[in-house]
């Protein structure tokens, strides 16, 4: 990839949370030649944050003392450390660096600091590559494999039909659902739901958030006038028949203070006043 188009996409996905990595599972006639792709894209993801520390240590070398920041001073002492571990060939993410350390870093944008998921494309007749790759593989990132010619088939099947098609092939669910889990659970992010008159929403919300952070979400009026929740989760809600009278005749539905813990999958309705 020549220098230009790799800055743009740097500069393009330099605000995501994570990297999904595509596999060549399907058109590649042997497992090693997976590999080989997978590892070359790597390898370049590796030299472009090498290249970045390399570029900051030069110029901070040629400051005078006096005019590098307590932050770049903090910077300095943690840089060598990432260096090494480039060098070696392996991604930022396996230095387990702590949250402090992570932040103090946050405006490199380094692509191997990033959680990965990687997702092997197979072949229909070849379902299990995924797993053999996997285990050539030998990594730390999750590994998971679909069938993107199955997703684009089911694509084009109302429920019944997809249902039916995927019970022939002996699949519980389309792997959209699972990819996005998959991601999810990598990234530590849950979701909620909010229902209007017209509209069902989901938010996206970090593990162990609180209601009023989660109702911040919304909008930060939600969060400065907060006084309850209440909370019904989407299991319950389908178990009694998508109704909110008998979720309430059940007793399902729950007030919820300032320390509820949201849970994924609740159905929330924010009480506030501002």
């Amino acid at each position: 990839m020549g220098e230009k188009p790799w800055e743009a996409v740097r500069q393009h996905l330099s605000g995501t949370d994570g990297i999904l990595h595509v596999v060549d599972g399907f058109s590649l006639p042997d497992v090693s030649l997976s590999l080989d792709a997978y590892r070359r894209l790597e390898d370049e993801l590796i030299l472009s944050d090498l290249i970045i520390i390399e570029k900051k240590m030069e110029r901070t070398a040629k400051l005078p003392k006096k005019a590098i920041s307590p932050q770049e001073a903090a910077q300095s002492e943690l840089l060598p450390r990432l260096k090494d571990c480039l060098e070696e060939g392996k991604p930022l993410r396996a230095l387990g660096l702590a949250s402090a350390e992570e932040f103090l870093l946050r405006s490199f944008s380094f692509w191997t600091i990033k959680p990965e998921l990687v997702v092997v494309n197979v072949a229909e007749d070849n379902l299990s590559f995924a797993d053999v790759f996997a285990k050539e593989a030998k990594l730390k990132e999750p590994v998971m494999g679909i069938c993107c010619k199955i997703e684009a088939e089911l694509a084009g099947l109302d429920a019944a039909e997809q249902k039916e098609f995927l019970v022939s092939l002996g699949i519980a669910e389309p792997a959209f659902g699972r990819v996005i889990r998959a991601a999810f659970s990598l990234l530590g992010r849950i979701s909620f739901f909010t229902v209007g008159e017209d509209e069902v929403k989901a938010w996206v919300i970090p593990e162990g958030t609180k209601a009023p952070q989660a109702a911040g979400v919304i909008h930060n009026d939600f969060e400065r006038g907060f006084i309850k929740a209440e909370v019904m989760h989407y299991n319950e809600f389908v178990a009694h028949g998508a109704s909110l009278v008998q979720v309430k005749a059940a007793g399902r539905l729950r007030l919820e203070g300032k320390d509820y813990i949201v849970q994924d999958g609740d159905i929330i309705n924010f009480r506030f006043n501002v």
